[in-house]
């Protein structure tokens, strides 16, 4: 199955004022400065931090991670630029890619909170979810927010995802488990 390992090591997306590339070894100091900014707003949404999450070491370890799962197909890590002056603004990654009779996987997102709210994560989405259906060949995209981030469902419900339920307990975040709303997105959807 050397297509999916070897073939997109190296993808570019682009449009809607974003271009988005897999994370390398010279993006560390602008990322660790705008999650360092951005950590107060991300909390809430995301995974506890480790003690070391800022610093070298513990980007060189996600990088290895983010190596490891593209060489193996069962993720593909992005972050996100502004077009306009190639300044780091978030990331989007399709992670657990699963093959066989589902061809699905889980797409999670997240934006500085210098640059929220201004159309970058809506764009992510959109160019993610279009190359997991045209070159990855998925059938499935998933994503689950917490019931209380309104923005994050308003994204989902813009770029065509459809509402799947109520998840109990279903991720651990900042430490403790929450309950999320489920949404996915199948490649007969038109994208608005």
């Amino acid at each position: 199955m050397a297509l999916w390992r070897d073939d997109f090591h190296d993808t570019t997306l682009a449009g809607e004022g974003i271009r988005l590339r897999h994370p390398g070894p010279d993006d560390y100091e602008a990322w660790a400065k705008l999650r360092g900014a951005s950590r107060n707003h991300t909390q809430g949404w995301e995974p506890a931090w480790a003690d070391d999450e800022l610093t070298r070491t513990a980007y060189k370890r996600r990088l290895r991670r983010y190596q490891q799962d593209l060489e193996t197909g069962q993720g593909y890590p992005f972050f996100i630029f502004r077009a306009s002056d190639n300044v780091l603004v978030g990331a989007c990654n399709l992670n657990n890619v699963r093959r066989g009779v589902l061809q699905a996987a889980d797409i999670g997102y997240w934006i500085g909170l210098p640059y929220v709210r201004r159309g970058h994560a809506r764009a992510a989405v959109r160019r993610v979810v279009t190359f997991a259906f045209g070159p990855l060949g998925l059938n499935r995209v998933e994503a689950a927010t917490r019931p209380e981030n309104e923005a994050s469902r308003s994204l989902l419900l813009s770029v065509g995802f459809s509402p799947e339920g109520y998840a109990r307990n279903y991720l651990k975040i900042n430490g403790e488990w929450r309950d999320h709303l489920k949404f996915a997105i199948v490649r007969g959807d038109l994208l608005r």
